[in-house]
């Protein structure tokens, strides 16, 4: 793994798009209705969006802040670290005072099934729109990891912004983290997250349903096969915990009891505890624990993100 920049502003930069999670409880006849596959990211037009969000209206539905990067770079904010992100909102009553576009903000329609599952229908709008001039070569040689969604690598711009930020953060020896988001985005673009993960990843992070579609492999074998790969490999295992391989040492971290009222979130919120663990210093098995401390703490409530600062003092 490379030798973290010590001179560093921020321990992590992300790259994602910037999205609202619209948060609904459904039952499995409501994905059947919308053809949604439970578990799973379907991406949407503007006009599909809106259809679905009628469709929904006088529904029980909660807004949050959302967005697989934006979420990890929050979670390192609120556990204390320096973390900053690029993305891209639009003009609309959702747009924040960052980079704006004349177009819709992204959105995640996100679907909560009585069993805590969440599926989305994803409409990017102004993420769409981020492309490589909003890479920030500056801020990236000022930051000690670069962590980027596996979402971004579909889309052929934002592939492209993609791709010139992971040259930069290669030419200069900037830590590369790579989420690889989920298994049915993997079948579609193999080949891409092959080359991404092959050429530049020093960390990568998978869920147990990405890991067996990325590597044909189940768990530990997975996990074994995506370490060939990079220095930092993490499979994680919801209530089984995860699985962290690095230094040519596999440390199982177990996950920590809790009631679940849903799981979205808990993926992004446990990267940013590994990777402030990582920028810190720690050993993996304590960033690891870090991060299932704090995907607990996320579970248990509604939304994606922790409200305020999170102390891991508790954390053995």
């Amino acid at each position: 793994m490379n030798i973290l920049n010590k001179k560093a502003r921020y321990d992590v930069l992300g790259i994602g798009s910037a999205l609202l999670d619209f948060i609904v409880p459904v039952d499995d006849a409501d994905l059947d209705a919308f053809g949604l596959k439970k578990g799973e990211m379907q991406l949407v037009d503007e006009s599909r969006s809106r259809e679905i969000l009628s469709r929904l209206a006088g529904r029980e539905m909660q807004i949050a802040p959302g967005g697989s990067s934006a979420n990890t770079l929050a979670g390192i904010a609120m556990l204390g670290g320096q973390s900053v992100f690029l993305g891209t909102v639009g003009t609309d009553e959702h747009g924040a005072e960052i980079s704006r576009h004349d177009s819709m903000t992204g959105h995640a329609i996100t679907f909560i099934t009585p069993d805590s599952e969440r599926t989305f229908a994803t409409h990017l709008g102004a993420a769409l729109h981020f492309g490589s001039a909003n890479v920030s070569e500056e801020l990236i040689l000022k930051s000690k990891i670069i962590h980027l969604e596996g979402y971004l690598f579909e889309p052929p711009a934002l592939r492209e912004a993609c791709m010139r930020a992971l040259d930069i953060a290669k030419k200069n020896e900037v830590m590369v983290s790579i989420d690889l988001s989920d298994p049915a985005l993997i079948e579609r673009i193999r080949p891409v997250f092959n080359e991404v993960t092959r050429d530049y990843a020093d960390i990568i992070f998978v869920n147990e349903d990405e890991a067996k579609a990325f590597t044909g492999r189940e768990r530990e074998d997975a996990l074994h096969e995506i370490y060939s790969l990079c220095d930092f490999a993490v499979v994680k295992l919801g209530a089984d915990g995860s699985l962290i391989e690095t230094n040519d040492t596999v440390y199982r971290i177990p996950s920590i009891r809790t009631d679940v009222v849903n799981t979205n979130g808990a993926g992004d919120i446990y990267a940013a505890g590994v990777l402030y663990g990582i920028a810190s210093g720690m050993r993996a098995d304590r960033a690891g624990k870090i991060g299932s401390y704090i995907s607990s703490r996320v579970v248990s409530q509604v939304g994606a993100r922790l409200p305020g600062k999170i102390s891991i003092r508790a954390v053995s």
